[in-house]
């Protein structure tokens, strides 16, 4: 699973602050099951922070006991919390609701970033395009997620270093016609510059190199339901409170459009132009491709 987002914390704690009794008596109450949970400040105000867990109660309990948080423990007014079936949904609702909501305090996700990523083209050269002009959900021989086009080439030029690729058959950088570039002169690259290495050879190794980063493509025509079923606590025989039995989360083009208990229901979340997400494709792209969760054409 991806790192779930991070809380801009206050440097400065305050060892003395007590939340007032009301959040305490809140955050007890909480159900011990996976969910999304937000902190509100003043009405009208946008949300101080969005977060997730598998065990909502334990994981605000803990936000109250953080001294680094003092800040914002001190604008809250109250708490509320969405539950899931599993951890899953909690992982897609706490991004869709970062976004949607745009909470003060969460470092991550707060906005759809324009991704980029190093596409293998017919010539053999890695060039970096962005989800503008390619769609990243059906466009095969894409590698890697990056923020921007510098990231993108900063990936590219670690992995010429690591597997001694040359800078100027990947379009890195320029050489005479025949002549060895620089790299190859300090013995990191393998000649594929000026004929040391057979340009198949350079090229086998390149996409070596790029596979751990391969992104997959959408595997379905359309949107799929993702089945995911909630596991009662430890002695239970029942959910905990609040918690969904059975969630169907509806993707397409690894965009999640939300969740729904039965298929009747889910068919109808499908009435949106979804566009390639890069934080859904990160939560999704195991559970999916692993058969970890049930799938349904809808």
């Amino acid at each position: 699973m991806p790192r779930p987002d991070r809380l801009r914390v206050d440097t400065t704690s305050d060892l003395t602050y007590e939340p007032p009794a009301a959040l305490r008596e809140a955050a007890a109450r909480l159900p011990g099951c996976p969910g999304v949970y937000t902190f509100h400040g003043e009405e009208g105000d946008l949300p101080l922070y969005i977060g997730k867990s598998v065990h909502l109660r334990q994981r605000v309990l803990s936000h109250l006991r953080n001294p680094e948080e003092v800040r914002m423990l001190r604008q809250t007014r109250r708490i509320s919390h969405i539950c899931t079936a599993g951890e899953v949904g909690a992982l897609l609702l706490e991004a869709q609701l970062i976004k949607q909501q745009q909470p003060l305090m969460n470092q991550r996700l707060r906005r759809n970033r324009q991704l980029c990523a190093l596409h293998l083209a017919d010539s053999g050269q890695p060039v970096v395009v962005d989800a503008r002009s390619v769609n990243f959900a059906h466009t095969p021989r894409l590698y890697g997620l990056f923020a921007s086009r510098h990231a993108a080439l900063e990936r590219l030029w670690q992995l010429a270093d690591e597997h001694r690729l040359c800078g100027v058959a990947l379009g890195l950088e320029r050489a005479a016609t025949g002549k060895p570039c620089f790299r190859s002169m300090v013995k990191r690259c393998a000649g594929a510059c000026c004929g040391l290495e057979p340009l198949d050879a350079h090229h086998a190794r390149l996409q070596a190199a790029l596979a751990e980063l391969q992104v997959a493509c959408w595997p379905y025509p359309g949107a799929v339901g993702l089945v995911e079923t909630c596991q009662p606590p430890s002695g239970s025989p029942q959910p905990a409170e609040g918690q969904p039995r059975r969630q169907i989360h509806v993707v397409r083009d690894w965009c999640y459009l939300g969740s729904a208990p039965s298929l009747t229901a889910a068919r109808k979340l499908d009435t949106v132009a979804a566009g390639f997400d890069g934080d859904g494709y990160l939560i999704l792209c195991k559970p999916l491709l692993s058969g970890a969760l049930k799938v349904l054409p809808l």
